[in-house]
């Protein structure tokens, strides 16, 4: 007889234990109670301060963008899970509703009047469809899905990305210079003479000021012209404060950096997001922009104009430390940031579009695959000799 014949009924393995196995699998073997949708809950919940903030500066038009990106990236999500016939689980994991948000918090607020409505609604769809879906779906893309959606709108509508408006406290504030200079109370303003009011981004008025400064090295007959020209735009240039707290042209949820720094630290410190892309971005930011406000402070701003300004502070907490679109190992996400921060202050310094974030991103994006293969440990013993 056996020995496993032997055994009394009343001291046999349950049969759960007898139907238990190995699972096996490639490394790396890591145990983390994370789960998908924790983490896509948390960022959402970081990104609610920036939400709130948006709304306050740009009212209804920020809550308008994000229903509507957010509807497109959950309906190609959606099309795209019934054309695999795969369930539709990823609908609930958040990953769609977190590159909806990103989407439209990098969108302006003119985006969201009635005749471009659509425009946000199809930024979502082309996110999700050529962002993700494409490649085979979460976890597999290459390119971050909300700027993939955002540069097909920088293609396709170039106007309406451009069409930058002042925030409300601006708007107030500019009713209040324009009902003294007509002698009436705010009231008895027409909707005319406030409601399209546009604005400079910070980044365009410091691109100008370089322009014009520039040029008046280069034609000293016309010096004077130009640098009174430069002149006006440093008057007009936005203080660190309002630049921190977004009171500025922009888009609906970057405009803040001081509110997208403190909601990025938290994902930091929680654990979801890792702290070397944005420590890396940030430190070479510094130091190129100091050093190219060293060499002529008159042309280019100091690093804290860099640092508030545009969507600088939102990417690099937010959409660089995306753990698929950047690399695996501790010192390629090192070089990922520095590579995405010295990326911006090239495009931001001698390019032509004053600001940089989604270009540097999707370049970074790309490369991370060589980054990764260039930064992959050495196995212990050493690599195998074929």
């Amino acid at each position: 007889m056996s020995e496993a014949q032997s055994v009394s009924p009343s001291k046999a393995e349950p049969a759960a234990a007898k139907e238990r196995g190995f699972l096996v699998s490639s490394a790396p073997h890591l145990a983390d109670k994370a789960t998908t949708s924790r983490i896509m809950f948390e960022v959402v919940l970081a990104m609610v301060p920036l939400l709130v903030a948006g709304i306050y500066f740009f009212h209804f038009a920020a809550v308008t963008l994000t229903v509507l990106c957010v509807a497109g990236c959950l309906a190609a999500e959606a099309v795209a899970n019934r054309m695999r016939g795969w369930s539709q689980a990823s609908l609930r994991d958040g990953s769609a509703v977190v590159t909806g948000m990103i989407l439209a918090f990098s969108l302006p607020a003119s985006m969201a009047s009635g005749s471009r409505f659509y425009m946000a609604f199809l930024g979502g769809v082309v996110a999700i469809a050529l962002g993700k879906a494409v490649f085979g779906g979460l976890g597999n893309n290459l390119f971050n899905p909300a700027m993939v959606g955002r540069a097909f709108l920088m293609i396709c509508f170039p106007a309406a990305m451009a069409a930058w408006v002042s925030t409300a406290p601006m708007l107030q504030e500019a009713k209040k210079t324009l009902a003294a200079e007509k002698g009436v109370s705010l009231e008895a303003l027409g909707r005319e003479d406030v409601d399209a009011i546009t604005t400079a981004t910070p980044l365009y008025q410091a691109a100008k000021l370089s322009e014009y400064v520039a040029k008046a090295k280069a034609e000293p007959e016309k010096r004077d012209a130009w640098l009174a020209q430069a002149g006006q735009i440093r008057d007009e240039m936005p203080g660190l404060w309002r630049l921190a707290i977004g009171n500025v042209g922009g888009c609906v949820g970057e405009t803040s950096a001081l509110i997208a720094l403190i909601c990025g630290l938290w994902l930091v410190m929680r654990g979801v997001a890792d702290w070397r892309p944005p420590a890396a971005l940030l430190a070479v930011v510094v130091l190129f922009a100091g050093l190219a406000h060293w060499i002529n402070p008159d042309r280019f701003p100091g690093p804290l104009y860099h640092l508030t300004s545009g969507a600088l502070m939102f990417g690099a907490f937010f959409i660089a430390t995306d753990y698929v679109g950047a690399p695996l190992t501790p010192s390629g996400r090192l070089l990922f940031g520095a590579g995405v921060g010295l990326l911006v202050m090239l495009i931001r310094t001698f390019g032509a579009y004053p600001e940089g974030v989604m270009f540097a991103i999707l370049i970074m994006n790309a490369l991370t695959p060589l980054i990764e293969r260039a930064t992959h440990p050495k196995p212990f013993g050493g690599q195998l000799q074929t």
